[in-house]
């Protein structure tokens, strides 16, 4: 047993779990609201530069660039652990968004949640329940799964890209911010738990 996939899912439970907790509330808390604005309010000419590393996200590139790696490795059991990882997305995203089911009318699209916000993107939706991040859940888990496997000081590119991708949800307006720390949390412990089996 690898014991860093294991704290990987540690700490990706712990975050999901504080996150679930802290979106349980009847209202957005002021906090929350800050570090949105703080995120939201950065400069627009980050946007061409978050744009392209936010799209690894995508049900389609994210699992495609995976395979890509997978392939450069030569890892058929990396290749089926990012597809594992792209199956789970879907499901545990649907599984965590039960467990704040009463709140979803609160949990909405900055769009709507937010008393100030800056959508950029023709793709941004301005309402609709955003707990938790998918594009969040899906870099996280997909990116563990191939640090495994990675050697060096790249293994901490895929984390890296993580928190980009993170930050650019909450940036382009799509998501609060613990939306994205619950998607982190979910990726991390989805990954963490392929890459001990592959």
């Amino acid at each position: 047993m690898n014991i860093a996939e294991l704290v990987i899912a540690g700490v990706g439970a712990a975050v999901l779990a504080a996150s679930v907790a802290g979106a349980r509330h009847p209202v957005i808390h002021p906090a929350e609201i800050r570090a949105f604005q703080a995120v939201n309010g950065l400069p627009s000419w980050l946007y061409p530069v978050l744009w392209l590393p936010m799209q690894l996200g995508n049900l389609v590139v994210g699992p495609a660039v995976g395979l890509v790696v997978a392939w450069s490795l030569g890892s058929w059991r990396v290749a089926i652990g990012v597809l594992l990882a792209t199956w789970a997305k879907l499901v545990v995203e649907r599984l965590v968004r039960k467990q704040v089911a009463q709140y979803l009318t609160i949990r909405q699209r900055p769009g709507t949640s937010q008393p100030v916000v800056t959508l950029r993107g023709a793709d941004v939706p301005d309402h609709g329940p955003s707990f938790p991040s998918g594009h969040v859940i899906l870099v996280a888990a997909v990116g563990t799964v191939l640090t495994s496997h990675l050697i060096g000081t790249l293994v901490w590119i895929p984390f890296a890209l993580a928190i980009v991708v993170a930050l650019g949800r909450v940036y382009v307006g799509a998501h609060n911010p613990l939306d994205v720390t619950a998607g982190l949390g979910a990726g991390l412990l989805i990954g963490g738990i392929i890459a001990l089996v592959f």
